[in-house]
């Protein structure tokens, strides 16, 4: 596994930062952390790339223990609010973190026009960062994070000052980061993005991880039923509350939440065993921002 937490905690005196954190990513995977301002995703973020010491539980990156010198040389970080010196050009601006990785002259040589090519910036290294647009600054962020071709890549909201041209042109790196086995770890509240291009999906609130897992296995997990009913009775109503949950009945419009597919027949059988005429029965599945909210709303969960 490229990255392991274990129970990871950060407490702010009484305050929860981030409580028994427990993820797994494999390599060549893009992972998307979804939750509210104030759940504690940057935090977390902060945490796994050594910028704050865990209260208490575990983590390992690339294999190795938090903090660990010889992984964070494989670790690119966009942070989510930076400031970049604005004395400095793009290229001087990615020389000096090339130093700070530890790279090579021919190192820089060749990776530094890479990146800013590859992120938009082709042509406007000689410009002082403090000239670029917010897009350019936030181009240039994801530059340094991509510098040291890491295997591993945290993103903190890395299209929040872009464009729709800017943030499709971050989704394919990011996809082709994918392509190329490496794994990327994206905090983000655009819930359109996660659906696009994310493998797997964690959602945290309040601090703890709320649900987890694949899209398919999240949205898998709820299915709202919507039937068209005539002769509703006492009797039906009370069967189909005992078989799901959040039953609402508008005139013939009955809506009734499963927790998978499996138990559409039933409510059918539910329906004509007590009396009742069906003329329609629609299964449709949440969508991620229905989980989030219902999650979100719902307040406290944790998988672990």
């Amino acid at each position: 596994m490229i990255l392991v937490t274990d129970n990871l905690t950060k407490m702010y005196g009484n305050r929860v930062g981030c409580s028994n954190i427990c993820l797994s990513l494999g390599e060549g995977q893009i992972f998307g952390l979804l939750g509210p301002n104030g759940a504690g995703k940057s935090t977390l973020v902060k945490m796994l790339v050594g910028l704050l010491f865990p209260t208490s539980g575990t983590a390992q990156i690339l294999g190795r223990p938090l903090g660990d010198l010889q992984a964070r040389r494989k670790i690119g970080f966009l942070p989510e609010n930076f400031r970049y010196q604005e004395w400095l050009t793009g290229e001087e601006l990615l020389s000096f973190h090339a130093s700070l990785y530890g790279m090579s002259g021919a190192e820089k040589k060749r990776r530094i026009p890479a990146v800013l090519e590859r992120v938009g910036l082709g042509g406007k290294e000689k410009q002082k960062v403090g000239s670029y647009s917010k897009g350019m600054q936030q181009r240039v962020g994801l530059a340094c994070a991509l510098l040291p071709d890491p295997d591993l890549v945290f993103l903190d909201e890395p299209t929040s000052a872009l464009d729709p041209l800017g943030r499709r042109e971050v989704r394919e790196i990011i996809t082709e980061l994918r392509d190329r086995g490496k794994t990327v770890f994206l905090n983000s509240h655009l819930l359109s993005e996660i659906e696009m291009i994310c493998d797997r999906v964690a959602i945290i609130n309040k601090g703890r991880i709320a649900a987890e897992g694949s899209l398919a296995e999240l949205l898998a997990k709820t299915v709202e039923v919507e039937m068209q009913v005539e002769g509703l009775t006492a009797e039906i109503v009370t069967k189909l509350s005992a078989l799901g949950s959040s039953l609402k009945i508008d005139g013939r419009l009955v809506r009734i939440s499963l927790d998978g597919r499996e138990g559409i027949p039933a409510l059918a059988e539910a329906v004509v065993s007590g009396g009742g005429r069906l003329f329609s029965l629609e299964p449709r599945h949440s969508s991620l921002e229905d989980l989030f909210v219902e999650l979100v709303r719902g307040g406290d969960g944790q998988l672990c």
